[in-house]
């Protein structure tokens, strides 16, 4: 079956994986993947991530992260889906939890946090909020 939203599919692949206190979750690799994996690992979310082209598709293992017993995100979600996107310009970033969470957003210089994209003065299209 096809997937629509592949963004989608791992955040709540991750999701199921910390509920289920895995130490890592396995997903489709994708070039928009890598990168929104890249700014959860800079921020601190998760342990890492390695691709795995080893099979016929290539794949992404991710490790997730706990701190104390508890999963290090407490709370993942799609905010622009394919049926309605949403786009912000980099004054109007949306602040989660009061700059305690993130906010994954794609912008012409690539995939950044909100704080980036606030420094780099871009906006873009809000993926996802973190916290």
């Amino acid at each position: 079956m096809a997937v629509t939203d592949p963004l989608g599919d791992m955040l709540t692949r991750i999701r199921n994986g910390q509920r289920a206190k895995k130490d890592s979750v396995i997903s489709p690799a994708s070039k928009l993947r890598l990168h929104v994996l890249e700014v959860l690992q800079r921020e601190g979310y998760i342990r890492g991530f390695s691709e795995d082209a080893t099979g016929q598709h290539p794949q992404l293992r991710i490790e997730l992260k706990y701190f104390e017993g508890q999963p290090a995100i407490k709370h993942v979600a799609r905010v622009s889906k394919p049926g309605r996107r949403v786009y912000s310009g980099s004054k109007e970033l949306p602040v989660v939890r009061n700059g305690l969470g993130i906010t994954i957003v794609s912008t012409p210089r690539g995939v950044l946090s909100d704080a980036e994209a606030r420094a780099a003065n871009v906006g873009g299209e809000v993926l996802a909020e973190v916290f």
